[in-house]
């Protein structure tokens, strides 16, 4: 089956191998005449990079990059890639990479002509209105893992530096207007990022299926979403240039961005605080609790999750869903714990605070307290 496509859900989306080669003729579609690729550190020397600048360049579209972007990115790396906006009069940006060159790409394209300092559009009621809409600069994504799904998204998530703490900064034009899904610039991206961005998405996906808001689109979307991880991350990790996986995982990793207008929980509430103090991979985190809140949260998602097992074509209900969970995360190297991810002496009392204030609260089975969130991050440990 040939993987191409072209999808207008949630935007307009073009998939398929090559399709990078279509970036000169998607910023003409938006008005864009000077472009800032904004991506990050690391892959600003790859060759993909380059590659994705020279077809900008023989567009007539220059090739200018900003690539101060930190793993976990701040609002420090955000006033940089600001200044390098304007500096340059660019017209739009290209949003190139995982989740910390997608988000603070688009964060670019919201905040170049804005007035208000970012924390006044975190993802608070109805605060995105305090926002000059007209002054959004056009965004073209473009994913190079397949975890964040932040392409599809409508926010970015924003570490304050001062007070560690990770933001979700959101307005409904922070959606990019295209977006270039294309597997071959994915094949290059080594094993652990694979199996850390593939937990991800299937993260998401989980997280939003149990969320108890009802939202039936985004919950029929999160259950295919986990099917194709369970089938093609294990191929994606092992064969790295296996593009039928790696573009089924793209597939995935936007379904799951798309499933969790549904709502996230307690993986979230957690891995959030957690990467803003230890600077941990995010999906890597996410993986890395993600049985210790189905346990959490068990009396209150047997049934659903039994449900899904069957889906999957995994026996046993809910023990036989969660015992595949950890033989997946055995599987793709995951570390067993947060100790052994490199969380080493935490502030019990900033985390618990931290992911009680997270939004991701709200979409979680089970009530979270200060009480049984100590708990469930001291199982964690």
């Amino acid at each position: 089956m040939k993987l191409t496509a072209n999808w207008s859900y949630p935007t307009a989306i073009r998939f398929g191998a090559g399709r990078i080669r279509e970036i000169g003729e998607a910023c003409v579609a938006l008005g864009m005449k000077h472009p800032l690729l904004v991506t990050d550190k690391g892959l600003a020397r790859l060759k993909i990079t380059a590659d994705t600048l020279d077809l900008l360049e023989d567009a007539g579209l220059g090739r200018a990059m900003f690539a101060e972007v930190d793993p976990n990115p701040t609002e420090k790396n955000l006033e940089a890639g600001i200044r390098a906006y304007r500096e340059g009069e660019h017209d739009g940006v290209i949003a190139f990479g995982g989740g910390s060159g997608l988000d603070l790409g688009k964060m670019v394209a919201f905040m170049a002509g804005q007035s208000r300092p970012v924390w006044d559009f975190e993802d608070v009621g109805d605060w995105w209105t305090r926002a000059n809409a007209d002054a959004i600069a056009p965004i073209i994504a473009v994913p190079t893992t397949a975890g964040t799904g932040s392409e599809v998204g409508r926010a970015s998530v924003l570490t304050n530096s001062q007070t560690h703490e990770k933001k979700i900064i959101f307005h409904p034009k922070v959606l990019p207007s295209i977006v270039l899904s294309d597997p071959e610039l994915s094949v290059g991206m080594p094993k652990a990022i694979t199996a850390g961005t593939g937990m991800d998405a299937f993260a998401h996906c989980l997280e939003a299926y149990c969320s108890p808001h009802f939202h039936p689109m985004s919950q029929g979307i999160a259950v295919e979403g986990m099917r194709l991880v369970k089938l093609y991350l294990p191929r994606a990790y092992e064969d790295g240039g296996d593009l039928e996986a790696r573009g089924q995982m793209l597939a995935a990793a936007a379904m799951g961005a798309v499933a969790f207008q549904k709502g996230l929980g307690a993986i979230h509430a957690i891995s959030h605080p957690i990467g803003a103090m230890h600077n941990t991979h995010h999906g890597t985190t996410n993986a890395v609790v993600m049985q210790e809140v189905l346990k959490f949260n068990r009396a209150a998602i047997e049934g659903r999750i039994g449900d899904l097992a069957n889906y999957l074509g995994i026996s046993g209900g809910f023990e036989g869903f969660f015992n595949y969970v950890g033989e997946l995360n055995a599987a793709l190297g995951i570390p067993e714990n947060l100790t052994t991810l490199g969380v080493k002496s935490p502030d019990l009392d900033a985390l618990v605070a931290q992911a009680l204030a997270d939004p991701s609260v709200g979409g979680n089975p089970v009530e979270m307290t200060a009480e049984n969130t100590r708990a469930l991050i001291e199982a964690c440990l």
